[in-house]
């Protein structure tokens, strides 16, 4: 149990404040009445006079109060679990974050072009599972696969090169970490693997690992970006480029036939991103032709509201306390309830 309004609780100091004000003017009001004589003849004169009923009155609406505020406060419980049955296929986006991806042979980096194609696609997907796998020199898994797009956009736009210290392009084991990500667990839906590099300074051998993926059943689609003439790599806050150990400022090229070989041995597709909007044009195509399959997905939504019952106990409280009289009810002078 937990409280979404927690500071209106700080109300509850009124039931003290209400209740000794309660009591004093009670007291008051005895004393006036002894100060008009004997207290058995002032009784006899006021013989529908009640001492209890306004106190089970004043009682009745102190414990309403407690409810309301109580309410107030947003009491919840427990969680809510809702199981939600997609129609949609499983995607693992490895995105290269090494330093030539800061090149800006597209605009306004190959970075930045990256990751505004693969937010767009994110946001076109309604029952989909996407994961993330960032690399360089290495890999590893950003997000694991889920259907919370908002998280994947999160993740998606923080990502930089700053992410992974060991600089190169380990395309390889980019591609074994997506085939990881996507769990032990079997599933019918269509799985693929979206690689987005530059395929600069490739160093593993990125042919078995997309050899593997297609044993696997997993789609490959590798999207080059960038152009083969090449760009300077910047260096971020700086007006400079990165230069080599000679003093040359070093030019980053698009590796295109090594894209085009790994797409190949992945019997996937290979296609090239540029100032365009063909890339996200052709990878839509290619994925509209996957496989759906039914996906089952547990969602934890929010805790239980309890506000209702205390609601619900205060009304019935206040309609009670609504037909209580402060004086005796002649109808009722053989009833004892109140004395």
């Amino acid at each position: 149990m937990h409280f979404v309004h927690l500071h209106i609780l700080w109300l509850l100091v009124l039931i003290p404040i209400l209740s000794i004000g309660f009591a004093l003017l009670t007291h008051r009001k005895r004393r006036q009445l002894e100060s008009f004589g004997d207290p058995d003849l002032v009784n006899q004169l006021m013989p529908q006079r009640s001492t209890v009923r306004p106190v089970v009155k004043f009682v009745i609406l102190m414990v309403t109060l407690t409810l309301l505020i109580f309410a107030a406060a947003r009491p919840q419980y427990g969680k809510k679990e809702q199981v939600f049955k997609r129609q949609g296929i499983e995607v693992v986006i490895a995105l290269d974050i090494s330093n030539s991806m800061l090149a800006e042979d597209v605009a306004p980096s190959r970075l930045d072009r990256a990751k505004q194609m693969l937010s767009k696609m994110i946001d076109k997907m309604t029952d989909d599972k996407v994961g993330l796998v960032v690399f360089a020199g290495q890999s590893f898994i950003q997000l694991p696969i889920t259907c919370d797009y908002v998280s994947a956009k999160m993740f998606l736009n923080n990502i930089s090169p700053d992410l992974i210290k060991t600089q190169g392009t380990a395309i390889g084991d980019a591609i074994n970490t997506s085939i990881r990500a996507f769990g032990a667990e079997q599933s019918e839906a269509s799985r693929a693997i979206i690689l987005i590099t530059d395929g600069e300074n490739h160093e593993d051998d990125a042919l078995a690992a997309a050899k593997a993926a297609k044993e696997a059943g997993i789609h490959l689609y590798v999207i080059g970006i960038g152009k083969p003439e090449g760009a300077p790599i910047p260096i971020p806050g700086t007006n400079n480029y990165r230069k080599d150990r000679q003093g040359q400022v070093v030019v980053t090229k698009l590796n295109e036939d090594m894209c085009k070989q790994i797409a190949a041995a992945g019997e996937g597709a290979y296609i090239h991103c540029d100032n365009t909007n063909t890339a996200m044009r052709a990878l839509e195509q290619e994925i509209d032709h996957l496989a759906t399959a039914e996906m089952e997905t547990t969602v934890y939504t929010d805790f239980n509201e309890q506000y209702q019952s205390f609601v619900l106990i205060a009304l019935l409280l206040l309609v009670i306390e609504f037909f209580i009289f402060n004086r005796k009810n002649q109808l009722f002078n053989y009833e004892k309830l109140f004395q």
